[in-house]
Protein backbone atom coordinates (compact mmCIF):
# COMPACT_ATOMS: atom_id res chain seq x y z
CA UNK A 1 0.00 0.00 0.00
CA UNK A 2 1.59 3.19 -0.93
CA UNK A 3 2.39 5.98 1.69
CA UNK A 4 -0.33 9.47 1.69
CA UNK A 5 2.65 11.24 0.28
CA UNK A 6 3.97 8.65 -2.41
CA UNK A 7 4.98 10.83 -5.54
CA UNK A 8 6.17 13.92 -2.85
CA UNK A 9 9.78 15.18 -3.53
CA UNK A 10 11.54 16.80 -0.90
CA UNK A 11 15.15 18.25 -1.01
CA UNK A 12 16.61 18.87 2.56
CA UNK A 13 19.29 21.39 3.59
CA UNK A 14 18.91 19.81 7.49
CA UNK A 15 20.65 19.30 10.40
CA UNK A 16 20.29 18.07 13.87
CA UNK A 17 16.47 17.58 14.67
CA UNK A 18 13.73 20.55 13.93
CA UNK A 19 13.60 20.15 9.82
CA UNK A 20 14.61 16.60 10.31
CA UNK A 21 11.56 15.78 12.28
CA UNK A 22 9.63 17.60 9.82
CA UNK A 23 11.11 15.70 6.90
CA UNK A 24 11.12 12.50 8.83
CA UNK A 25 7.39 12.61 9.17
CA UNK A 26 7.10 13.06 5.27
CA UNK A 27 9.40 10.76 4.51
CA UNK A 28 7.20 7.94 7.09
CA UNK A 29 4.05 8.76 5.03
CA UNK A 30 5.84 8.04 1.66
CA UNK A 31 7.44 11.60 0.10
CA UNK A 32 10.83 10.72 -1.30
CA UNK A 33 13.08 12.93 0.76
CA UNK A 34 16.74 13.37 -0.34
CA UNK A 35 19.24 15.02 2.38
CA UNK A 36 21.96 17.78 1.52
CA UNK A 37 24.56 17.61 3.71
CA UNK A 38 27.80 19.09 3.69
CA UNK A 39 31.02 16.95 2.92
CA UNK A 40 31.63 16.90 6.67
CA UNK A 41 27.94 15.57 7.29
CA UNK A 42 24.76 16.52 9.34
CA UNK A 43 26.74 17.48 12.46
CA UNK A 44 23.71 15.09 14.54
CA UNK A 45 26.11 12.33 12.83
CA UNK A 46 28.68 13.52 15.19
CA UNK A 47 26.22 13.15 18.64
CA UNK A 48 27.87 10.72 21.06
CA UNK A 49 26.01 11.33 24.14
CA UNK A 50 22.56 13.18 25.18
CA UNK A 51 21.29 13.34 29.00
CA UNK A 52 23.94 11.22 30.16
CA UNK A 53 23.59 8.08 27.95
CA UNK A 54 25.29 6.82 24.74
CA UNK A 55 23.56 7.50 21.49
CA UNK A 56 25.29 4.26 19.86
CA UNK A 57 23.95 0.62 19.84
CA UNK A 58 25.73 -2.46 19.29
CA UNK A 59 24.03 -3.90 16.36
CA UNK A 60 24.82 -6.70 14.42
CA UNK A 61 29.22 -6.36 13.86
CA UNK A 62 28.73 -2.53 14.17
CA UNK A 63 28.09 0.74 16.39
CA UNK A 64 24.75 2.11 15.29
CA UNK A 65 24.31 5.94 16.11
CA UNK A 66 20.79 5.49 17.01
CA UNK A 67 19.56 9.04 17.33
CA UNK A 68 20.67 9.70 13.46
CA UNK A 69 18.60 6.76 12.50
CA UNK A 70 15.54 7.69 14.45
CA UNK A 71 15.26 10.87 12.64
CA UNK A 72 16.67 10.41 9.36
CA UNK A 73 15.01 6.95 8.50
CA UNK A 74 13.65 6.59 4.74
CA UNK A 75 15.59 9.10 3.56
CA UNK A 76 18.47 9.50 0.93
CA UNK A 77 21.64 11.78 1.24
CA UNK A 78 23.92 13.28 -0.97
CA UNK A 79 26.99 15.43 0.08
CA UNK A 80 27.66 18.69 -1.84
CA UNK A 81 30.00 21.44 -1.43
CA UNK A 82 27.37 24.24 -1.77
CA UNK A 83 30.60 27.20 -1.32
CA UNK A 84 31.49 26.08 -5.13
CA UNK A 85 29.73 27.19 -8.08
CA UNK A 86 29.35 23.40 -9.17
CA UNK A 87 27.84 22.27 -5.95
CA UNK A 88 25.12 25.04 -6.58
CA UNK A 89 24.58 24.06 -9.85
CA UNK A 90 23.96 20.61 -8.23
CA UNK A 91 21.42 21.62 -5.95
CA UNK A 92 19.77 23.82 -8.57
CA UNK A 93 18.98 20.76 -10.63
CA UNK A 94 17.90 18.76 -7.40
CA UNK A 95 15.16 22.05 -6.65
CA UNK A 96 14.10 22.23 -9.90
CA UNK A 97 12.41 18.68 -9.79
CA UNK A 98 11.21 19.16 -6.36
CA UNK A 99 8.27 19.84 -5.14
CA UNK A 100 9.31 21.16 -1.62
CA UNK A 101 12.67 22.62 0.07
CA UNK A 102 13.18 22.72 3.59
CA UNK A 103 15.60 23.61 5.67
CA UNK A 104 17.03 24.66 9.36
CA UNK A 105 20.20 26.97 8.25
CA UNK A 106 20.22 30.11 9.54
CA UNK A 107 18.99 32.65 7.36
CA UNK A 108 22.10 34.46 6.52
CA UNK A 109 23.65 30.73 5.67
CA UNK A 110 20.84 30.17 3.14
CA UNK A 111 21.48 33.80 1.53
CA UNK A 112 25.63 32.95 1.38
CA UNK A 113 25.01 29.57 -0.19
CA UNK A 114 22.67 31.44 -2.41
CA UNK A 115 19.81 28.65 -1.09
CA UNK A 116 17.71 31.42 -0.08
CA UNK A 117 14.09 31.71 -1.47
CA UNK A 118 14.66 34.26 -4.08
CA UNK A 119 17.37 32.40 -5.33
CA UNK A 120 15.76 28.79 -5.32
CA UNK A 121 12.24 30.39 -6.76
CA UNK A 122 13.96 31.37 -9.90
CA UNK A 123 14.75 27.97 -10.31
CA UNK A 124 11.61 26.47 -9.45
CA UNK A 125 8.69 28.85 -9.39
CA UNK A 126 6.21 26.73 -8.04
CA UNK A 127 8.62 25.70 -5.17
CA UNK A 128 7.51 25.11 -1.62
CA UNK A 129 10.43 26.90 0.44
CA UNK A 130 10.21 26.38 4.04
CA UNK A 131 12.77 27.59 6.85
CA UNK A 132 12.69 26.76 10.68
CA UNK A 133 15.26 29.36 12.46
CA UNK A 134 16.30 30.16 16.19
CA UNK A 135 14.39 33.45 16.23
CA UNK A 136 13.09 34.57 12.61
CA UNK A 137 14.02 36.53 10.03
CA UNK A 138 13.67 39.68 10.89
CA UNK A 139 15.19 41.92 14.23
CA UNK A 140 17.89 42.35 16.21
CA UNK A 141 18.30 38.28 16.92
CA UNK A 142 17.92 36.93 13.37
CA UNK A 143 21.22 36.17 12.55
CA UNK A 144 21.37 33.98 16.55
CA UNK A 145 21.79 30.52 16.29
CA UNK A 146 19.02 29.14 18.68
CA UNK A 147 18.95 25.36 19.30
CA UNK A 148 15.58 24.57 21.45
CA UNK A 149 17.02 24.86 25.06
CA UNK A 150 17.86 28.68 24.09
CA UNK A 151 15.30 29.90 21.47
CA UNK A 152 11.99 28.05 22.27
CA UNK A 153 12.79 27.09 25.56
CA UNK A 154 14.19 30.20 27.62
CA UNK A 155 13.39 32.70 25.47
CA UNK A 156 10.06 32.02 24.74
CA UNK A 157 9.26 32.12 28.79
CA UNK A 158 8.09 28.78 28.96
CA UNK A 159 11.52 27.58 31.07
CA UNK A 160 9.90 30.37 33.23
CA UNK A 161 6.45 28.94 33.77
CA UNK A 162 7.70 25.60 34.54
CA UNK A 163 8.68 24.23 38.55
CA UNK A 164 8.32 25.74 41.93
CA UNK A 165 8.58 29.67 42.48
CA UNK A 166 12.12 29.24 43.88
CA UNK A 167 13.28 26.52 42.33
CA UNK A 168 16.11 26.85 39.51
CA UNK A 169 14.51 27.16 35.85
CA UNK A 170 13.99 23.17 34.91
CA UNK A 171 15.91 22.05 32.08
CA UNK A 172 14.05 19.70 29.34
CA UNK A 173 15.25 16.87 27.08
CA UNK A 174 16.45 17.87 24.37
CA UNK A 175 14.92 18.42 21.06
CA UNK A 176 11.90 18.61 22.75
CA UNK A 177 10.56 22.29 21.02
CA UNK A 178 12.46 20.96 17.57
CA UNK A 179 10.08 17.95 17.71
CA UNK A 180 7.06 18.35 19.03
CA UNK A 181 6.20 22.26 17.92
CA UNK A 182 8.69 24.02 15.65
CA UNK A 183 8.34 20.51 13.51
CA UNK A 184 4.33 20.10 13.42
CA UNK A 185 4.03 23.88 12.66
CA UNK A 186 6.32 23.50 9.71
CA UNK A 187 4.80 20.20 7.98
CA UNK A 188 1.56 22.03 8.76
CA UNK A 189 2.73 24.78 6.91
CA UNK A 190 4.49 22.95 3.72
CA UNK A 191 0.53 20.65 3.23
CA UNK A 192 -1.28 23.71 3.36
CA UNK A 193 1.08 25.64 0.91
CA UNK A 194 1.13 22.77 -1.36
CA UNK A 195 -3.03 22.54 -1.43
CA UNK A 196 -2.43 26.14 -2.15
CA UNK A 197 -0.17 25.10 -4.80
CA UNK A 198 -2.72 22.60 -6.37
CA UNK A 199 -5.59 25.16 -6.86
CA UNK A 200 -3.22 27.84 -7.74
CA UNK A 201 -0.13 26.47 -9.08
CA UNK A 202 1.95 29.50 -7.25
CA UNK A 203 4.93 28.57 -4.99
CA UNK A 204 5.27 29.16 -1.17
CA UNK A 205 7.99 30.86 1.30
CA UNK A 206 7.21 29.81 4.98
CA UNK A 207 8.87 30.58 8.03
CA UNK A 208 8.85 29.02 11.56
CA UNK A 209 10.47 29.85 14.31
CA UNK A 210 12.09 28.33 17.54
CA UNK A 211 10.85 31.22 19.50
CA UNK A 212 7.78 31.58 17.84
CA UNK A 213 6.83 28.12 18.29
CA UNK A 214 7.41 28.30 21.96
CA UNK A 215 5.30 31.28 22.33
CA UNK A 216 2.28 29.51 20.43
CA UNK A 217 3.22 26.16 22.80
CA UNK A 218 2.51 28.85 25.72
CA UNK A 219 0.11 30.78 24.17
CA UNK A 220 -2.07 31.15 27.66
CA UNK A 221 0.13 32.52 29.62
CA UNK A 222 1.30 35.08 26.74
CA UNK A 223 -2.23 35.55 25.55
CA UNK A 224 -2.69 36.64 29.76
CA UNK A 225 0.49 39.01 29.76
CA UNK A 226 -0.82 40.92 26.57
CA UNK A 227 -3.91 41.76 28.24
CA UNK A 228 -2.12 42.75 31.71
CA UNK A 229 -3.14 40.03 33.88
CA UNK A 230 0.53 38.06 33.90
CA UNK A 231 -0.09 34.08 35.20
CA UNK A 232 2.44 33.10 38.09
CA UNK A 233 4.06 30.25 39.08
CA UNK A 234 1.92 28.42 42.20
CA UNK A 235 3.81 26.27 44.53
CA UNK A 236 2.46 22.91 44.27
CA UNK A 237 1.13 23.09 48.46
CA UNK A 238 -0.90 26.59 47.34
CA UNK A 239 -2.90 25.00 43.88
CA UNK A 240 -5.80 26.80 43.84
CA UNK A 241 -7.93 23.68 42.80
CA UNK A 242 -6.31 20.80 45.04
CA UNK A 243 -7.88 18.52 42.43
CA UNK A 244 -5.75 19.45 39.62
CA UNK A 245 -1.69 19.30 41.22
CA UNK A 246 0.53 16.43 41.53
CA UNK A 247 0.81 14.04 45.24
CA UNK A 248 3.67 11.11 45.98
CA UNK A 249 2.76 8.19 46.98
CA UNK A 250 3.98 5.54 49.83
CA UNK A 251 6.76 4.46 47.51
CA UNK A 252 7.95 7.63 46.34
CA UNK A 253 6.01 7.65 42.66
CA UNK A 254 3.76 10.53 41.76
CA UNK A 255 0.37 11.18 40.52
CA UNK A 256 -1.18 13.92 38.20
CA UNK A 257 -4.45 14.71 38.98
CA UNK A 258 -6.32 16.58 36.28
CA UNK A 259 -9.97 17.18 37.28
CA UNK A 260 -9.88 21.04 35.94
CA UNK A 261 -13.46 21.07 36.89
CA UNK A 262 -13.29 19.54 40.05
CA UNK A 263 -17.00 19.85 41.09
CA UNK A 264 -18.41 16.84 39.28
CA UNK A 265 -15.20 14.76 41.01
CA UNK A 266 -15.46 15.81 44.41
CA UNK A 267 -17.57 13.17 45.57
CA UNK A 268 -15.93 10.36 44.24
CA UNK A 269 -12.20 11.70 44.84
CA UNK A 270 -13.68 11.62 48.22
CA UNK A 271 -14.75 7.79 48.32
CA UNK A 272 -11.35 6.60 46.18
CA UNK A 273 -9.41 8.55 48.86
CA UNK A 274 -11.26 6.42 51.76
CA UNK A 275 -11.86 9.91 53.24
CA UNK A 276 -15.48 10.11 52.14
CA UNK A 277 -16.17 12.84 55.18
CA UNK A 278 -14.47 15.09 53.58
CA UNK A 279 -17.29 15.15 50.66
CA UNK A 280 -19.66 17.40 53.21
CA UNK A 281 -16.86 19.34 55.70
CA UNK A 282 -17.69 22.71 55.65
CA UNK A 283 -14.36 23.71 54.88
CA UNK A 284 -14.24 21.38 51.54
CA UNK A 285 -17.70 21.10 50.80
CA UNK A 286 -17.82 23.85 47.07
CA UNK A 287 -15.23 24.59 44.98
CA UNK A 288 -14.60 28.04 46.72
CA UNK A 289 -14.31 26.39 50.47
CA UNK A 290 -11.33 24.14 48.16
CA UNK A 291 -9.96 27.36 47.02
CA UNK A 292 -10.66 29.59 50.24
CA UNK A 293 -8.78 25.93 52.43
CA UNK A 294 -6.80 25.02 49.65
CA UNK A 295 -3.22 24.28 51.77
CA UNK A 296 -5.34 22.63 54.11
CA UNK A 297 -6.74 19.94 51.76
CA UNK A 298 -3.93 19.75 50.13
CA UNK A 299 -1.57 18.64 53.71
CA UNK A 300 -5.12 16.21 54.12
CA UNK A 301 -4.33 14.56 50.87
CA UNK A 302 -0.87 14.27 50.74
CA UNK A 303 -1.37 12.27 53.89
CA UNK A 304 -3.71 10.14 52.47
CA UNK A 305 -1.86 9.48 49.44
CA UNK A 306 1.51 8.58 51.36
CA UNK A 307 -0.60 5.41 52.74
CA UNK A 308 -0.17 3.55 49.61
CA UNK A 309 1.75 2.36 46.51
CA UNK A 310 1.50 3.74 43.06
CA UNK A 311 0.13 0.09 42.48
CA UNK A 312 -2.34 0.39 45.24
CA UNK A 313 -3.69 3.74 43.96
CA UNK A 314 -3.90 3.21 40.25
CA UNK A 315 -6.96 0.64 40.39
CA UNK A 316 -8.95 2.77 43.17
CA UNK A 317 -8.53 5.83 40.96
CA UNK A 318 -9.52 3.83 37.48
CA UNK A 319 -12.72 2.32 39.26
CA UNK A 320 -13.61 5.66 40.66
CA UNK A 321 -13.19 6.95 36.94
CA UNK A 322 -10.97 9.91 37.78
CA UNK A 323 -9.14 11.85 35.31
CA UNK A 324 -5.54 11.39 36.24
CA UNK A 325 -1.92 9.30 35.51
CA UNK A 326 0.90 8.25 36.90
CA UNK A 327 3.74 10.15 36.31
CA UNK A 328 5.90 7.64 34.24
CA UNK A 329 9.52 6.68 33.39
CA UNK A 330 10.55 6.51 29.65
CA UNK A 331 11.23 3.22 30.45
CA UNK A 332 7.86 2.56 32.02
CA UNK A 333 6.36 4.34 28.35
CA UNK A 334 8.04 1.98 26.44
CA UNK A 335 5.76 -0.74 28.33
CA UNK A 336 3.18 0.52 28.42
CA UNK A 337 0.44 -1.28 27.11
CA UNK A 338 -1.41 1.61 25.42
CA UNK A 339 1.32 2.53 23.67
CA UNK A 340 1.92 -1.22 22.69
CA UNK A 341 -1.27 -2.18 20.74
CA UNK A 342 -1.63 1.44 19.13
CA UNK A 343 1.87 1.15 17.69
CA UNK A 344 3.78 3.59 18.95
CA UNK A 345 7.08 1.65 18.19
CA UNK A 346 7.74 -0.03 14.70
CA UNK A 347 10.66 -1.65 13.96
CA UNK A 348 13.36 0.04 12.22
CA UNK A 349 15.53 -2.52 9.05
CA UNK A 350 19.11 -1.75 9.37
CA UNK A 351 21.53 -3.90 7.48
CA UNK A 352 23.39 -4.77 11.06
CA UNK A 353 19.72 -5.86 12.46
CA UNK A 354 16.53 -4.66 13.48
CA UNK A 355 15.73 -1.84 16.42
CA UNK A 356 12.49 -0.29 17.69
CA UNK A 357 12.03 3.55 17.08
CA UNK A 358 9.12 5.54 18.04
CA UNK A 359 6.99 5.86 15.26
CA UNK A 360 5.24 9.07 13.75
CA UNK A 361 2.12 9.88 16.12
CA UNK A 362 -0.39 10.69 13.03
CA UNK A 363 -2.26 7.22 11.94
CA UNK A 364 -3.86 6.78 8.17
CA UNK A 365 -5.92 3.99 8.45
CA UNK A 366 -6.28 3.53 4.98
CA UNK A 367 -2.61 4.48 4.05
CA UNK A 368 -0.17 3.68 7.17
CA UNK A 369 2.84 5.36 7.63
CA UNK A 370 6.24 2.95 7.12
CA UNK A 371 9.41 2.26 7.98
CA UNK A 372 10.88 0.85 5.23
CA UNK A 373 14.25 2.05 5.24
CA UNK A 374 17.70 2.61 7.73
CA UNK A 375 19.03 6.02 7.58
CA UNK A 376 21.71 6.76 5.04
CA UNK A 377 25.07 6.67 5.11
CA UNK A 378 26.74 10.53 4.34
CA UNK A 379 26.60 10.75 0.95
CA UNK A 380 25.38 7.10 0.18
CA UNK A 381 23.15 8.14 -3.06
CA UNK A 382 25.26 11.21 -4.73
CA UNK A 383 26.32 8.84 -7.64
CA UNK A 384 23.25 7.02 -8.20
CA UNK A 385 21.40 10.93 -8.19
CA UNK A 386 23.97 12.71 -10.31
CA UNK A 387 23.41 9.57 -13.08
CA UNK A 388 19.58 10.54 -12.89
CA UNK A 389 20.42 14.16 -13.52
CA UNK A 390 21.93 13.54 -16.35
CA UNK A 391 25.71 13.84 -15.30
CA UNK A 392 28.04 10.82 -16.40
CA UNK A 393 31.21 8.92 -14.55
CA UNK A 394 33.89 10.77 -16.07
CA UNK A 395 31.91 14.09 -14.66
CA UNK A 396 31.27 12.41 -11.28
CA UNK A 397 34.88 11.66 -11.29
CA UNK A 398 35.86 15.11 -11.77
CA UNK A 399 33.73 16.77 -9.33
CA UNK A 400 35.52 14.18 -6.87
CA UNK A 401 38.66 15.54 -7.57
CA UNK A 402 37.54 19.37 -7.24
CA UNK A 403 36.13 18.56 -3.92
CA UNK A 404 32.44 19.20 -5.04
CA UNK A 405 31.13 15.98 -3.83
CA UNK A 406 32.86 12.68 -1.40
Amino acid sequence: MSGILEGLKVVAMEHMEAVPVATLWMADWGADVLKVEPLTGDMFRGLQAAHGTSTDIKLGGAEIRWTFQMFNRNKKSVALNLKLDKGREILYKLVEEADVFMSNYTPQALKNLKADYDSLSKVNPGLVYATISGYGSEGPDKDLRGYDHAAGWAHSGMQNMIGEPDAPPPRLPGGTIDRGVAAPHCLAGVLAALLHREKTGKGQEIEVSLFRSGVWAIALPIQAALIGTPMSKTPRAEEINPLYTVYRTKDGRWFQMSMIQPDPYWAPFCKALGVPELEKDPCFESMDKRKENNEELIRTIDEVMATKTADEWDPIFREAALIYSRVQTATEVTNDPQALVNDFYVDLPHPEGTFKVVATPVKFHQNPAEVKAAAPELGQDTELKLLDLGYDWEDIAAMKEQGVIL
